[in-house]
């Protein structure tokens, strides 16, 4: 699923080359970001549970925006390792869990004024996590395709580069490893 979303970026990136040698108007754009993803752990039979909480993480994405408002945008999020502390049965334990999500989405954007603009983006989300303990019967896979929605606004430095602020939800949560909800914080480039 890794080399799909970084096939889609750089074909997005093509495309944007192929683009401004037509001068169209449509724009292709290539962005990156620093996430942050809270980590959470319901383990069955075990209590004590204490968990790594909020971890900084890095984000890729690129996009074509058709016009001024519509777009379509693909992207990565590591959800990267987080740790929780347990006991099961008296004995104390380690979980680590580890995990990404990638998004294709088509994105609308409300312009604010010249420089800044507001968006949402809708479409399917696909994560995968995996827990692995040294508890027997305690590691766990899961991988999951869902509905994926963020929100955000921009605000164009120049004609070439924004920074970005959003917020995330890819699909469901689940029980161990990173939830769902993502803020992220970035700039993107646009050809």
């Amino acid at each position: 699923m890794k080399k799909l979303i970084f096939a889609l970026i750089a074909g997005t990136a093509a495309m944007a080359a192929a683009q401004a040698q037509n001068m169209t108007p449509q724009r292709a754009y290539i962005g990156a970001g620093v996430a942050t993803v809270e980590s959470d752990y319901r383990i069955s039979g075990a209590n004590n549970v204490s968990s790594s909480g909020w971890k900084g993480s890095g984000k890729l994405f690129g996009g074509v925006e058709l016009d001024q408002t519509f777009g379509v945008e693909a992207g990565y999020t590591d959800f990267r390792k987080s740790r929780a502390n347990y006991t099961a049965n008296g004995v104390p334990g380690v979980a680590v869990a580890d995990g990404y999500g990638a998004y294709l989405a088509g994105k609308a954007t409300m312009p604010l004024n010249e420089q800044t603009g507001i968006y949402g983006k809708l479409g399917v989300a696909h994560t995968k996590r995996e827990m692995t303990a040294n508890t027997p019967g305690i590691a766990r896979k899961v991988s999951d395709n869902a509905v994926y929605a963020g929100v955000g606004v921009q605000h164009a430095l120049n004609q070439q580069v924004s920074l970005i602020a959003e917020y995330e939800r890819y699909g469901k949560k689940t029980n161990f490893g990173a939830k769902p909800d993502v803020l992220t914080i970035g700039a993107k480039y646009n050809f």
